[in-house]
């Protein structure tokens, strides 16, 4: 093992992947520490510059901006074939982030593979355990002792492999990214869907699940489908009370949840320079919603003072002598040109439960009464990893001063999520924080909170029909809070800040008065706010800890008793022989996000434990049989149950199973769980219209097999109760279908085509069992 980690880290150098502790390898222009806390980690603009060159040789034409960061990261730029849409790139990512839910099983993952040290600067970020209930130093002190295990373990393993821990309370991880380790040209790999929230400074971003982070921590070249290039042209300057937001979700109407799927989206145009970088970074971060691979916009004068305000003036002067690298080609060519004029562009609220149903505010209050949809806001929600910068806080603030110089406090519950701790000090500092409590708000921990379900709300009953406004990015089905009958709505920090003051969805700030305590009628000015800070940030408590220069007697302990911890055991291999008579554990009927397939809130706290947190599998996923959720029939015993516990029963029983899926399959968050559940119960393949692109590839790392319809008609022909047997597989092969044979219960049966994206090395993943499985299988071959 030891030999084949020296080799690899010795490959990995030639390929110019490590930037740390090698600082004598490199141009001295080319190297500058990327921030107070990683002093020798470094950025390689002349490799990139070199990388650059031999791509637009091979490919004799002009290359857009994500194409230059994208392939200026190829493990074999003069050899790796390059066509989008189709070819898989073998990429070497600079550095990696982990936010404390996936990151249980991305490191208990890299223990499993016997590596001892990462081989890229890799962080791990405390931000989604911390159930928002009263207010911040409360529901954080809370979140020390109930998930002190946990803590002590992402500590602990992070110190012993080499990885940078962000204590509870740092702040989100986008937010944190942001400001310390984004840079124009680097490639970043987050276990988080909104990882592409970096493209804001210009970054390439990309949303993985754990078993691809480990890839890239243990100093393997990382694997990504060739993706299409979507421009989205922008004209015109943001004024008034159209905000960053509003941008993307106009394009999250234009191309609905799956629009994105296997593309990077691409901004440009002189609209561009309109947007400060943290408004950018919104648009980017929830790119996600469309399916997007992740979105980055070029390089200009907003990004460079981000970076001199976040302590990296080396690196805005080093961007700016690399200008070129980091804006497109003139004359590239885009797959799908979209333009948006931003001088016309009217203030947008998208749902509900759906991201990407967007209405213009104007018109949001005559939707809603059509459709039934309660007019009263109940909560309205600013922060998040989308929308909580320093600039979004200061619009809000300007709103609620206004109000309260009236006289007026919000008529809906307000909630106040700083993205960082350097953004909650820097808003206490200044004034914004008091504004926001005195109009009503409640300033939670620097986490993510209500946005993934961590909130402990009592204002309802679970089923009771509300309305609630937020400035997250998702909005599906019982999300922020466990209730299906929530109409959440996305919109920007300034929209949610008007609508809680109004208390209603009927009330436009552009054109509607409100009324003071004396009668006075007035209307709202449209928002104001610094970009930045003028004193610069206040930086808050130190919350980083960094892992000492050699962890190797460190000891990570995981308590065999515990239930927030398993060490992992190995999947089996492929038998060899194709799948027989597979049961259909369940037939899902329309939407099924990863919320649905493995639920957050409060199952957030199994997240370190396999077994324990498979008991949610597909909770959430309506039933076609019956319409129901968490209902269905077992197969052997005729009985119905929740899906889990007839899935443990067919796991007992040695029957293996499928899921027959909709479109756009596992879209959502790229929580690998909703992948190691199914595999983990017996699952075998899930059979679907179309995949998410997270989803499909964490499947397959868990060596199951992720397959759509050739016709997706055929989704129709299969029934509950029918057994289906896969074939073909001792011959599969790139780009060559499989067949099933569909066995209904009257003795009949059919064939069909399944359509699959395997290329040869993510069949040797499934041949193994998993791709740490076949991990292994090279370190014993090494």
């Amino acid at each position: 093992i030891v030999v084949y980690y020296v080799i690899s880290q010795f490959l990995a150098l030639g390929q110019g992947a490590r930037r740390f502790h090698v600082a004598a390898a490199l141009n001295a222009k080319a190297k500058v520490a990327m921030s107070h806390f990683e002093p020798n980690s470094y950025i390689n603009y002349d490799k990139l510059r070199s990388n650059i060159d031999i791509v637009r040789k091979r490919l004799n034409r002009p290359l857009t901006l994500s194409e230059k960061i994208v392939y200026g990261h190829l493990d074999d730029p003069a050899g790796q074939e390059i066509v989008r849409g189709r070819t898989y790139l073998r990429l070497r990512p600079d550095r990696v982030a982990m936010q404390d839910a996936t990151a249980q099983m991305a490191m208990l993952q890299f223990i499993s593979s016997g590596l001892p040290k990462v081989a890229v600067p890799s962080t791990i970020h405390c931000d989604h355990l911390i159930e928002a209930q009263i207010g911040g130093a409360q529901d954080l002190q809370r979140a020390k002792e109930v998930n002190h295990e946990v803590y002590n373990f992402l500590a602990s393993a992070g110190a012993k492999y080499g990885v940078g821990f962000w204590k509870p309370g740092s702040g989100i991880i986008h937010q944190i990214i942001l400001e310390n380790y984004a840079y124009p040209g680097v490639m970043l790999i987050g276990t988080d869907s909104h990882t592409p929230n970096g493209g804001g400074l210009g970054c390439i971003c990309i949303g993985v699940g754990g078993a691809d982070a480990v890839d890239v921590m243990a100093g393997i070249p990382w694997e990504l489908k060739c993706p299409n290039v979507i421009g989205v042209k922008l004209t015109g300057t943001l004024a008034g009370w159209t905000s960053p937001k509003d941008v993307i979700l106009k394009v999250a109407g234009i191309l609905t949840v799956k629009g994105g799927t296997g593309a990077i989206v691409e901004y440009h145009g002189p609209g561009v320079d309109s947007i400060s970088c943290t408004g950018m970074a919104t648009i980017c971060n929830m790119g996600a919603e469309i399916g997007a691979t992740t979105s980055v916009f070029p390089f200009n004068h907003r990004m460079k003072t981000y970076l001199e305000k976040t302590g990296r003036g080396e690196i805005a002067a080093l961007a700016n002598e690399n200008q070129d690298l980091l804006v497109p080609d003139s004359g590239c060519n885009y797959d799908q040109i979209i333009e948006i004029n931003l001088s016309e562009l009217k203030p947008h609220i998208n749902g509900p439960f759906t991201p990407d149903l967007a209405h213009p505010v104007s018109d949001i209050g005559s939707v809603a009464e059509k459709n039934g949809w309660p007019l009263d806001v109940k909560v309205g929600l600013i922060g998040s990893c989308t929308n909580s910068s320093y600039e979004d806080m200061g619009r809000a603030a300007s709103l609620a001063k206004q109000a309260l110089d009236k006289g007026l406090k919000c008529k809906a519950q307000f909630t106040v999520t700083p993205g960082s701790e350097q953004i909650r000090a820097t808003i206490e500092r200044d004034g914004f924080a008091k504004v926001l409590r005195d109009v009503g708000g409640v300033v939670l921990a620097n986490a993510c909170g209500p946005c993934i379900g961590q909130w402990d709300r009592r204002d309802i009953k679970k089923g009771e029909k509300n309305t609630i406004v937020t400035s997250f990015n998702r909005n599906f089905t019982a999300r922020n809070d466990a209730n299906p009958a929530t109409h959440a709505f996305v919109t920007s920090p300034e929209i949610v800040t008007a609508l809680a003051i109004a208390g209603t969805l009927k009330f436009n700030p552009e054109t509607d008065f409100l009324t003071a305590p004396n009668g006075e009628k007035f209307k709202l000015v449209p928002p104001t706010g610094d970009e930045l800070p003028a004193r610069d940030f206040d930086p808050g408590q130190d919350t980083y800890q960094h892992p000492p220069a050699d962890g190797l007697d460190l000891k990570v302990d995981v308590n065999p008793q515990s239930n927030r911890l398993q060490l992992l055991e190995p999947f089996d291999k492929w038998s060899g022989n194709n799948l027989e008579d597979l049961r259909v554990l369940i037939k899902v009927k329309g939407k099924c996000t990863t919320d649905h397939i493995s639920a957050a809130g409060p199952w957030l706290k199994f997240r370190g434990h396999l077994d324990n947190i498979s008991n949610n599998l597909l909770i959430g996923a309506v039933n076609i049989e019956n319409d129901a959720v968490n209902k269905i029939r077992n197969l052997l015993t005729g009985e119905f149950g929740g899906v889990p516990d007839v899935a443990r029963h067919y796991k007992k029983h040695n029957v293996s199973w499928v899921v027959v899926g909709d479109e756009n399959y596992g879209e959502g968050s790229s929580r690998e769980h909703a992948a190691l559940e199914p595999r983990h119960l017996g699952g075998r393949a899930i059979i679907v219209k179309s995949f998410a692109r997270i989803h499909e590839t964490n499947l397959k790392k868990q060596g199951l097999l992720p397959l759509t319809f050739s016709n997706p008609a055929d989704y129709d022909k299969i029934c509950p109760d029918d057994k289906i047997s896969i074939v073909g597989l001792k011959s599969l092969a790139p780009g060559k279908p499989l067949k099933a044979v569909i066995k209904h219960s009257d003795g009949s049966s059919e064939t069909i085509e399944l359509n699959h994206t395997f290329n040869e090395t993510q069949i040797e993943w499934f041949q193994a069992g998993s791709a740490l499985n076949r991990m292994k299988e090279l370190q014993k071959c090494a």
